[in-house]
């Protein structure tokens, strides 16, 4: 049986990158160098959907022989876009305003061959609900952590998960930016050992 051909992650992000290391499959990474702005009156879901496919043609133009994963994510709360906050008083802000409230978090991701002119997309839809939050309990988290290149303020995979009341999701890995229980089949639908 032929090996399955090599395998791109199509991202600059650190958590998608040790997402995709849980399947145990060399891969090597890839910045897709793809703008990321909004496209007006853009749903969050389609924007992440046109962001992941957009991102791995990028990268697949450059690689036809090589399987593509792509994914992007786009949280919003209400009509509010809940971007990368990017310093503390914004994610203190987030924070403040999620209190109570919840936030949905599409993850899109997007795998291309395009030798065998393969693609398939997945959209994950996470609803996550935030427990009533006390400005110092907000501030005493964001100094711990620092959730500063995360959607949303929090990491749900650490100590963020102290902030929520519940996660509704079909794939918590999706959360976090890499849905894997849809990717690992996709995977093995093209011959990847998974696991």
């Amino acid at each position: 049986m032929p090996s399955p051909p090599p395998l791109i992650l199509a991202s600059t992000s650190p958590y998608r990158r040790l997402l995709l290391e849980r399947l145990g499959l060399g891969f090597t990474v890839e910045a897709p160098g793809v703008e990321e702005s909004r496209a007006a009156h853009e749903a969050p879901a389609a924007r992440a959907s046109r962001l992941a496919a957009a991102k791995a043609q990028a990268v697949a133009a450059r690689h036809p022989g090589a399987v593509v994963i792509a994914s992007d994510q786009v949280a919003a709360a209400g009509n509010t876009i809940l971007d990368k906050p990017g310093h503390a008083a914004a994610a203190r802000q987030q924070l403040g305003r999620l209190s109570g409230a919840s936030a949905h978090f599409h993850t899109a991701c997007t795998v291309l061959h395009v030798e065998s002119a393969f693609s398939a997309s997945h959209l994950d839809s996470t609803c996550v609900a935030f427990r009533t939050l006390e400005p110092a309990e907000i501030e005493r988290y964001v100094l711990r952590e620092r959730p500063l290149d995360c959607a949303g303020s929090f990491k749900a995979e650490g100590l963020g998960i102290s902030l929520l009341e519940r996660i509704e999701s079909d794939d918590p890995t999706g959360l976090i930016g890499l849905p894997l229980i849809w990717l690992a089949a996709t995977l093995r639908s093209l011959g990847y050992l998974v696991p």
